[in-house]
Order: structure tokens, then sequence, then C-alpha cells
């Protein structure tokens, strides 16, 4: 099953700076997404990329959402319509003159799957947090005491053990922190240090 885009434009450039507000990004996350721990998932990566965005980018809040908002809804079509993955949420967003800053963002969170390259910021850091805050999670849920207390060395002890949360790609986090120009070790503690506050 492909789930190549064939295309490298999203959006109309007139609709820049569109984005959905909080409440409808958040009836769409509720509507579309029924699994709990997917949804999770795209919450804390929408908290990480805000808090990214707030604190290593010094965003506006408009900004912010918008990071935000690429985050919370980049896997919002993974559970019901997994062989339109990435497509359908970029078509309903296009249909909503949302801006074609997030919708490339989320076209481009996993390229091998897709085939739109990150370019931006954005981009990147959508692509960096998306499979290591998966495997910080799926670390935290093994310890007794979850993130409280958890430690760099000992989640990046896991990223090197291969049948750990073997499912996320060790190339891509690889590959994500070379094109986001950041060190592993930073990443993962600024993970370790903000995905805690994301809860349901």
């Amino acid at each position: 099953m492909s789930l190549q885009l064939g295309r490298q434009q999203f959006g109309n450039p007139n609709n820049t700076g569109n984005v959905l507000s909080k409440e409808e990004a958040y009836q769409l996350l509720n509507e579309w997404v029924l699994n709990e721990r997917l949804k999770l998932h795209m919450v804390q990566v929408g908290g990480l990329m805000k808090a990214w965005a707030e604190e290593m980018e010094h965003l506006n809040p408009e900004q912010v959402w918008k990071w935000q908002m690429a985050g919370l809804l980049h896997d919002a079509d993974w559970d019901q319509w997994p062989d339109q993955h990435c497509k359908k949420i970029i078509e309903y967003l296009e249909e909503k003159n949302v801006c074609p800053e997030v919708l490339r963002a989320i076209a481009s969170h996993g390229h091998v799957h897709f085939g739109v390259i990150p370019e931006s910021r954005m981009d990147h850091m959508l692509y960096a947090f998306d499979e290591l805050s998966g495997l910080i999670h799926a670390y935290s849920l093994m310890r007794p005491n979850g993130y409280e207390g958890m430690e760099l060395k000992g989640a990046l002890k896991r990223i090197k053990e291969k049948t750990f949360a073997a499912n996320v790609s060790r190339n891509d986090i690889q590959d994500a922190c070379q094109r986001a120009g950041l060190e592993l070790n930073n990443l993962v503690q600024f993970i370790i240090s903000h995905q805690a506050a994301y809860q349901l």
C-alpha cells in the first residue's frame, strides 16, 4: 500500500496564516481519532511543538498555535483511514482554507512514506518529535514513576536497543536530527522535560 502523496504543493498561498480555532481542531481530533493511545500521541506531539515554538523559536501566540495545530492533527486520519493516511487530513484542511505551512508540515512528517521532504523549521521539528515522542512515552510506561525521575541516559539506552519500541525507526530519528541541525541528546532531554505535561 503506497501512501505517496504525489505532489509537493499544498494549500493556497492566499490562505497563509489561516488556522482552525482550538475548538475546531480538538473537535476534529475527537471525531476522527477513536484510539486513545493515538490521540494521546497527537496531543503530546502538539504539546512539544507548542513548547518548542515558544521556548526555542520565540514565536508569537498565533505562530505557536500554528505549530501546535500541525502536531495535534498530523495523524488525524491514521485511526479510521490508514490507507489514506496524510492524504485525507490534508485534503480536509485544504477545504478549510488552512495555511499551506501547516499542510506542508503534516505532509512531510514522514518523507519516506509520503514523498515530501521537510524544509521549514516547523517541518523539521514535527518530523523529529513524531518518532521520538512515541519512544519516550513507551519508555515512561515501563518505569514505575513514569516521567518522574527519568534520566537522559536511560532514554538514550532505549533508543539504542533496536528491540525496544521496534516500530520506531531509528533511521528516521537520526535523519530528523540531522535535518533539524540538532543533537539527539538535546532533543530527547527537551521531550523528557516537557512531554509529561500533555495528557488527555
